[in-house]
């Protein structure tokens, strides 16, 4: 199976973007093509053979990577799966490309892999980065209903059949809803420890637009993607959970002014996940109110 990997930059990580291109091109077996996507920023000082596109603005997160996507032919086709990896990560493992090959090989309707991210320093994996509500162990692998956005692997396939990453979301949640389409198209999704991206541990937070963001987005998803009598539950789970962590009076306004910019923005194409979706997602540990 043919592999590609897709790396989007604003340029400011040069030391640690050659770092995890060296670690793509130490992968075992059959080259890794790689695209770096230069969001809003040129592209320089990468080795001879990685292709390169320069977008004139930032288009976010997955505006950035649906260049890259193309950049391998529509939806990617050039290419069987397509890694998408943080400019500030570094594959730990030279086995992680195999490892993909194989997984998806075994598994036809494996759509989406997570790789475990872990500190360089300390090799711990933060609980949020475990895509399921049981994180405790970092270790199991185990089937899950979404994916880490940027350490991940997808069948390219899967972007044919239901399409790339939204790009109006610009940062956050993007990963969720291109994982709860696939999950609809009968894909299936793991959560797998023995791929491991190192990156160094950081708050969320520390984005400017992150509150803003994850609130619009958040009720976004829901409105583009769950069944209408699910949407209020969810958004309703979710606004007590976010009081519940007491974030400051500034993250809180923030919260608010995205949440309420979610309801009165348009969200993009409405195609509700089917009932027998709700259910897998439920008997796979996280139903799709929280």
């Amino acid at each position: 199976m043919k592999v590609g990997a897709v790396i989007i930059t604003m340029g400011n990580r040069p030391e640690e973007l050659r770092a995890l291109l060296d670690s793509v091109a130490k992968q075992d077996g059959d080259r890794v093509e790689v695209v770096v996507v230069g969001n809003g920023s040129p592209v320089t000082g990468v080795p001879e053979g990685v292709r390169t596109v320069e977008l004139p603005e930032n288009l976010g997160i997955p505006g950035g990577r649906n260049a890259g996507i193309e950049a391998f032919g529509p939806g990617g086709a050039e290419v069987d799966i397509l890694l998408f990896l943080d400019d500030d990560g570094l594959l730990a493992h030279h086995d992680t490309a195999e490892l993909c090959r194989r997984a998806f090989a075994a598994d036809p309707k494996l759509g989406i892999i997570s790789f475990r991210i872990a500190d360089p320093a300390t090799g711990e994996t933060a609980r949020r980065h475990v895509p399921r509500l049981r994180a405790a162990d970092p270790m199991r692998s185990s089937r899950v209903t979404t994916f880490l956005g940027g350490a991940n692997a997808v069948r390219t396939k899967v972007f044919a059949e239901v399409g790339g990453l939204p790009d109006e979301f610009f940062y956050a949640h993007e990963e969720t809803d291109l994982a709860w389409r696939a999950l609809d198209a009968g894909w299936m999704i793991d959560y797998r420890s023995d791929m491991v991206l190192y990156h160094p541990t950081t708050a969320p937070s520390r984005h400017a637009v992150y509150h803003r963001m994850v609130a619009r987005n958040r009720v976004w998803l829901a409105r583009r993607n769950l069944p209408a009598p699910l949407v209020p539950v969810y958004l309703g789970v979710w606004l007590l959970l976010t009081l519940a962590r007491r974030p400051s009076v500034p993250a809180l306004k923030a919260w608010f002014g995205g949440f309420k910019e979610g309801w009165t923005t348009s969200a993009g194409p409405r195609r509700p996940m089917r009932w027998r979706t709700v259910w897998r997602l439920t008997r796979l540990g996280r139903p799709p109110v929280i």
